[in-house]
C-alpha cells in the first residue's frame, strides 16, 4: 500500500498508534518501579545507614537536581534524533543506574546512583511526549498521554507488590537487581517496533491520514532562547514548577507518612498504596478522556483543557486535611482522589506544548518545563525535610499540596488565556 496515497472513503482507520502507547505505558511502569523502590525502603535503609530526615531529603534532592539538569537536555535530544533512539538511550541509562543502587554502601553511594537514575529518567517524558506528538493528532493527544502516563501509577502499584517480597527473602540489594534486569527486556522490543508513522510499514494510508490531519508544522530548528521569549513556554513550565513537587512528595514520602501516622511497614504498605495508585490511574485516563470528550463536543482546546484542569484542581483541595484523618482508609481515599486529580491535571498540562507549539519545538518545551518541575521538587524536598525534622507532622506539607493546582491553573490561564498556536 502506498502511504502517500489518499485513503479510500470506506477504508477503516488502523490502530497501530495504540501499540506505541502500549510500549510507552510499559516504559512508565518500569520507570516508576525504579523510582519508587527507594521510598518503600526509606525506613529500613534509614535504620541500616543511620539516615536523618535531612539525609533522605538530600537523597531526593540530588535525584531531582540531576533530573532537572538532564531534562532540558533530553528535550533537545528528542527533537534532534527522535523518540526511537532518544528514549532508548535514556531507558538504558536509568535502568543501569537503578541496578547500581545494589552496590551502594552509604549515603554518598546512593546519591551517585540516584543521580544516574535522574539523568536517565529525565528522558522518559520528553521522549513519550515526542512520540505522542509524532503518532497522534491534537484531538487524541491528551487521551494518549493520559494512557501512557497511567503506567506510572501501575508502576507505583507493582512496587509494593513485588519489592517487599524480594527484600524479605533476599535482602534490599536484590530488589534493585531483580527489578532492573527484568525491566531491560523492554529495550530491544522498543527498538524493533518504534518508527515514525511514515517509516512504519504496518501503518495504513487511512491511519497515516488520521495522524497527519493537523496542518503541517514548520521543521526548522528553534532555539531555547527563542522559546523562552514565548509566554506559552512559561505557562507550561511554571505549571510544572508548581505541581510536579506534589507528585514527588507522594512518591517519595507517602510510605513514610503511612508508617508514622498509621503504623504501617514494609509488610503492610501494599493495600493502601495499591488503592491510592489505582485511583491515580482513573484520574490519568479520565483527565485525558474528559478533555478529548469536550473537544469532540465542539469545545475549543482552551475551554476543554482548562475546564478539565479546574475540575482536577478542585478535587485536590481536600488533601489539605489528609493528616487529620483518624482512619487509614479515609486518608487513603482523600490522598487517592488528590493523586487522581494530579494525574488528570498533568495529562492535560503535558499536552500544552504539542497543542500550541510546532512539533519541532515540542521536546524542547517539555524539557524546559521538566527542568523547572524538578527544580520545584528540589525546593519542596528541602522544605519537607525541614518540616519533618522541626515540626514532625505532615500537615503543612499537605496544605501546600492541596492548594498548588488552583495556583498553577491561575498562572497558566493568565499566561495563555486562549491557548492558540504559537508562531515561532
Amino acid at each position: 500500500m502506498d502511504l502517500n496515497s489518499a485513503p479510500a472513503p470506506s477504508e477503516k482507520i488502523g490502530r497501530y498508534r495504540w501499540v506505541i502507547v502500549s510500549l510507552l505505558f510499559m516504559a512508565m511502569v518500569i520507570n516508576y518501579v525504579d523510582r519508587q523502590t527507594i521510598g518503600l525502603l526509606k525506613s529500613d535503609l534509614s535504620k541500616e545507614f543511620g539516615w536523618s530526615e535531612g539525609d533522605y531529603a538530600d537523597l531526593v534532592f540530588y535525584f531531582q537536581l540531576s533530573y532537572a539538569a538532564a531534562y532540558i537536555v533530553w528535550g533537545k535530544i528528542m527533537d534532534k534524533i527522535g523518540a526511537r533512539w532518544g528514549f532508548g538511550i535514556a531507558f538504558l541509562i536509568w535502568q543501569v543506574a537503578h541496578i547500581a543502587h545494589a552496590g551502594a554502601r552509604g549515603l554518598n553511594g546512593f546519591i551517585i546512583a540516584r543521580m544516574g537514575l535522574g539523568i536517565g529518567e529525565a528522558g522518559g517524558f520528553p521522549g513519550g511526549i515526542k512520540a505522542v506528538a509524532e503518532w497522534f493528532p491534537k484531538k487524541e493527544r491528551a487521551f494518549a498521554t493520559g494512557l501512557f502516563n497511567a503506567g506510572t501509577n501501575i508502576g507505583a502499584i507493582v512496587t509494593p507488590l513485588v519489592v517487599p517480597g524480594i527484600v524479605l527473602a533476599f535482602g534490599w540489594q536484590m530488589a534493585f537487581i531483580v527489578t532492573g534486569l527484568a525491566g531491560l527486556i523492554w529495550l530491544p522490543i522498543w527498538l524493533l517496533v518504534y518508527r515514525r508513522p511514515r517509516e512504519q510499514k504496518r501503518v495504513g494510508a487511512a491511519e497515516l491520514a488520521h495522524i497527519e490531519q493537523d496542518p503541517a508544522d514548520p521543521v526548522e530548528k528553534i532555539s531555547w532562547l527563542k522559546l523562552l521569549t514565548h509566554k506559552e513556554t512559561w505557562a507550561y513550565s511554571l505549571g510544572k514548577f508548581l505541581i510536579d513537587p506534589i507528585w514527588w512528595m507522594f512518591l517519595f514520602w507517602l510510605p513514610d507518612f503511612l508508617g508514622k501516622r498509621y503504623g504501617l511497614d514494609l509488610k503492610t504498605f501494599g493495600p493502601p498504596l495499591i488503592a491510592i495508585y489505582l485511583l491515580s490511574d482513573v484520574g490519568s485516563i479520565g483527565g485525558g478522556w474528559l478533555s478529548s470528550k469536550f473537544m469532540k463536543m465542539g469545545w475549543s482546546i482552551n475551554r476543554a483543557r482548562k475546564t478539565t484542569m479546574l475540575i482536577c484542581a478542585l478535587l485536590a483541595v481536600p488533601v489539605m486535611f489528609a493528616s487529620q484523618a483518624n482512619n487509614v482508609w479515609l486518608a487513603v481515599l482523600i490522598i487517592g482522589v488528590a493523586t487522581a486529580a494530579h494525574q488528570g491535571f498533568s495529562a492535560n498540562l503535558y499536552t500544552l506544548p504539542s497543542d500550541v507549539f510546532p512539533r519541532a519545538a515540542v521536546g524542547s518545551v517539555v524539557g524546559i518545563g521538566g527542568m523547572l518541575g524538578a527544580i520545584g521538587g528540589m525546593v519542596f524536598s528541602k522544605y519537607i525535610g525541614k518540616v519533618l525534622e522541626q515540626i514532625g507532622t505532615y500537615t503543612p506539607i499537605f496544605i501546600v499540596a492541596g492548594s498548588a493546582y488552583l495556583v498553577a491553573l491561575l498562572v497558566i490561564h493568565l499566561l495563555t488565556p486562549k491557548m492558540e498556536p504559537v508562531k515561532v
